[in-house]
């Protein structure tokens, strides 16, 4: 249910409501006014959640920072290392030794959701996953993102990280606010790489009017997570919606929370930056929704909500259902990286030598996550 003054209520009354909330299935929320910082509507938005993909906004707001300043630009190259082949899926399965620019790399994990570029990126700008995670971390701290904590930069699932829908909310509006250059990255419809066509999994664009950006993420763990944004007669909201139990379900309450916010006037207060957790939800750890969104049962109700042409079917009223016309395509292209590499980058690796001759680089091992089949979608799948 969405409430406007969702937050203020749930503050006051989180020691009280905050276990028989979650329990009931609700999934934290917010919605903001990007134009005031103004906080509309928000549930259990400083309850810890695993960010599956949308930790990938993360990488992208650590990449637009070297840009700014001055490690490396847009051409930059981003180098595809045997540990990146190794990533499960969503990959685009370059060969190790594939070089992309920086350009092309953050175009991919946005719409591809890439796990092996999002580690190339890390490696080519940060030097290693370890510390381009430190990076993450100091830049969220800098943001004022007070419960989050990154140790990887693409979202696959791991303990150790995790966010809230707040933090989310800051780092989208951080993005939006700081770096408005970038902001087609985050609403392309469809990424065109040699013969395939690759189709931005964000539902609401191209089906709720004026929406404009910016992530999806799904794990086991986390459920499935979208930020969206959207802009209409100069007015810009951003809605976080993490922890649904399907791509129709997390579609139909960002498109509600969005639509409720153009139906308010603008608002002066409270502010995001200025609304703090309850104790009791700071205390929680993060909520594990593997056993309500991987089981068989659950994934035979996603298929039984399909239409009879497997279509998702929308509840909310302010989504166009039905097919979409023909994305437009952003050409990707592999090599042309002319702009100097970040100084952090690692030597090419190079493989042993038996005399003269290279000894060959060995098949990487994969083993697929236990969820794995046409029924439970892994671990590392976005949607």
């Amino acid at each position: 249910m969405i409430r406007p003054t969702g937050f203020l209520r749930a503050a006051a009354a989180a020691s009280i409501l905050f276990a028989s909330a979650l329990s009931a299935g609700a999934a934290p929320s917010m919605l903001v006014d990007a134009n005031t910082g103004a906080v509309l509507d928000s549930e259990q938005a400083f309850q810890r959640w695993f960010p599956a993909s949308l930790t990938k906004l993360m990488t992208a707001y650590v990449a637009f920072r070297a840009v700014q300043q001055g490690e490396v630009t847009l051409e930059s190259p981003v180098r595809i290392s045997a540990k990146a082949t190794n990533e499960p899926p969503s990959k685009m399965g370059y060969p190790a030794g594939t070089v992309l620019t920086l350009d092309a790399a953050l175009k991919i994990i946005m719409v591809k959701s890439a796990n092996d570029v999002a580690t190339a990126i890390a490696e080519s700008l940060g030097g290693s996953q370890e510390a381009f995670a430190a990076r993450m971390n100091s830049e969220a701290k800098r943001l004022g993102m007070t419960n989050s904590n990154f140790v990887n930069p693409h979202g696959l699932h791991d303990d150790r990280q995790y966010t809230t829908a707040h933090d989310l909310a800051v780092l989208a509006l951080a993005l939006r606010a700081q770096f408005p250059q970038y902001a087609s990255y985050f609403s392309i419809e469809a990424l065109g790489s040699g013969k395939d066509v690759i189709e931005n999994h964000n539902t609401l664009i191209g089906r709720f009017t004026g929406a404009d950006g910016m992530k999806t993420g799904y794990t086991c763990p986390a459920g499935y997570n979208l930020v969206a944004s959207a802009t209409r007669d100069g007015r810009t909201m951003l809605a976080v919606v993490i922890g649904a139990t399907s791509v129709a379900t997390r579609a139909d309450k960002a498109a509600d929370l969005l639509a409720r916010g153009f139906s308010l006037p603008p608002a002066q207060g409270p502010k995001l930056w200025e609304v703090k957790a309850a104790a009791a939800e700071e205390a929680a750890p993060p909520v594990n929704m593997r056993e309500t969104v991987c089981t068989k049962t659950a994934a035979k109700e996603r298929r039984e909500a399909l239409d009879e042409k497997g279509r998702l079917v929308f509840r909310s009223a302010h989504l166009t259902g039905g097919e979409l016309p023909t994305p437009r395509v952003t050409p990707i292209l592999i090599g042309n990286a002319t702009g100097p590499a970040s100084p952090f980058m690692p030597e090419v690796e190079r493989p042993a030598m038996i005399g003269n001759i290279p000894v060959p680089l060995p098949r990487p091992d994969y083993t697929p996550p236990v969820e794995a089949s046409a029924k439970a979608p892994s671990d590392g799948v976005t949607q």
